[in-house]
């Protein structure tokens, strides 16, 4: 059988880090800029604690005017942002990318859906109650 969305899956992965490696190279134009958006938990990834504490399950990064030693290697890429001023190297498994997109050429990918948000349509569609939704008067 053929597993067809693992293999699109995959391509649209290599968009992304095809575009990458067009950033390191070429740099940015002064319009373009990319949204990534992965899962701040994973595993592989390295970033400071105290961003991990502020974004526990996912954070949405942008590479535009300030980045700094981008570097796009087989598994990861890692850049260095400045987040409240403060210089802050990450290290980004691609297995954490949940989407990308430049929203100055109208383009961008979903490459997994929100893991976050599978769970809570999980619950809605089962016979838990989520106790959140009364409001206390």
């Amino acid at each position: 059988m053929i597993d067809y969305q693992k293999i699109l899956n995959k391509n649209m992965l290599n968009v992304f880090i095809d575009i990458l490696k067009n950033i390191s190279k070429n740099g940015l134009s002064q319009n373009n800029h990319l949204y990534i958006t992965f899962l701040t938990n994973h595993i592989n990834n390295k970033i400071p604690q105290w961003l991990k504490q502020k974004y526990p399950n996912e954070i949405t990064i942008v590479i535009q005017y300030e980045f700094y030693d981008l570097e796009v290697r087989d598994c990861d890429f890692s850049v260095t942002l400045s987040f409240s001023d403060i210089q802050t190297k990450l290290k980004i498994d691609y297995g954490s990318i949940l989407s990308f997109a430049d929203p100055s050429s109208n383009f961008g990918l979903i490459l997994q859906k929100n893991k976050t948000q599978k769970i809570k349509n999980q619950l809605e569609k089962s016979n838990v109650i989520n106790f959140s939704n009364f409001k206390k008067n």
